[in-house]
C-alpha cells in the first residue's frame, strides 16, 4: 500500500467516524462501509479504526473475524457462499459445491486468478426449508440442483 493510499484510507475512515460517531457502537457500520468500498478490511484499516474509536485493535479484529460477511483478506468481486447446515447437507449440498468448484476451477475457500470469484461455505443462510441454498453476493438462490447453481453462477459472470 502506497503512502497516498494509506492517507486516503485514513481520511475515508475519519469521514466514516464523523458520519457514524466515535464510539464502540459505530464499529460495525464503519467496518461494513470499509468492506463495501474495498471488498475487505486490511490490517491497516483495522488499526486506524481502532485508533479513531479509541479501542484496542484486538476488538476490531474480533468483530471482523466473527462475522462471515466481513473479510480481513482480499476476496473476489463476487463471493459465492454455499450453505452447509445439516438440512442443506441432507439435500445434497455437496453436489452443489462440487459443481461450483468445477465451473470456477477453484476449491472451496479459494479465489479465481482474475479475482472475480471466491467460493466459501456459510454456516447458515436462513433458508433451511428451501435448501440447498447458495448466495452470490447479496442474492440468495434456493432449491438448487447442480445445474441451477452453475446457471446462476454464469448469469453473474
Amino acid at each position: 500500500m502506497l503512502v497516498s493510499e494509506k492517507t486516503s484510507l485514513t481520511e475515508e475512515i475519519e469521514l466514516l467516524v464523523q458520519k457514524y460517531g466515535n464510539d464502540r457502537s459505530s464499529l460495525l457500520k464503519i467496518l461494513q462501509d470499509v468492506q463495501k468500498n474495498h471488498r475487505y478490511i486490511s490490517e491497516f484499516a483495522q488499526q486506524e479504526i481502532a485508533r479513531l474509536l479509541k479501542i484496542h485493535p484486538v476488538e476490531v479484529y474480533s468483530v471482523v473475524s466473527f462475522y462471515a460477511f466481513l473479510n480481513s483478506k482480499p476476496k473476489g468481486r463476487n463471493i459465492v457462499r454455499i450453505c452447509r447446515t445439516i438440512t442443506c447437507d441432507m439435500k445434497n449440498k455437496e453436489a452443489i459445491a462440487k459443481a461450483v468448484e468445477r465451473e470456477l476451477g477453484i476449491k472451496m475457500g479459494e479465489t479465481t486468478k482474475d479475482k472475480k470469484f471466491t467460493i466459501e461455505y456459510a454456516n447458515c443462510l436462513g433458508l433451511c426449508d428451501e435448501g440447498p441454498a447458495m448466495a452470490i453476493n447479496e442474492r440468495v438462490y434456493t432449491k438448487l440442483t447442480p445445474e441451477k447453481a452453475v446457471e446462476y453462477l454464469n448469469s453473474v459472470k
